[in-house]
């Protein structure tokens, strides 16, 4: 991770699939197809950049 990047600007697969109404597991898969980029904690977790997050759920409201 770099320094420029801080744990509050981290969402948990969980809190991303808050925002979106789906299930975590939508999430793993969204990123596993690259539509996000996820970042590695040093256990092994996914973390997602807030400001990614909140770039997709912009497009994504657009187009419904």
């Amino acid at each position: 991770m770099d320094s420029g990047t801080t744990y509050s600007a981290l969402l948990t697969p969980a809190e991303v699939a808050r925002l979106f109404r789906v299930d975590p597991k939508t999430v793993t898969r969204w990123a596993m197809s690259g539509k996000l980029s996820p970042l590695r904690t040093l256990g092994g977790h996914r973390r997602y950049r807030r400001e990614e997050v909140e770039r997709l759920l912009a497009e994504s409201s657009e187009q419904h």
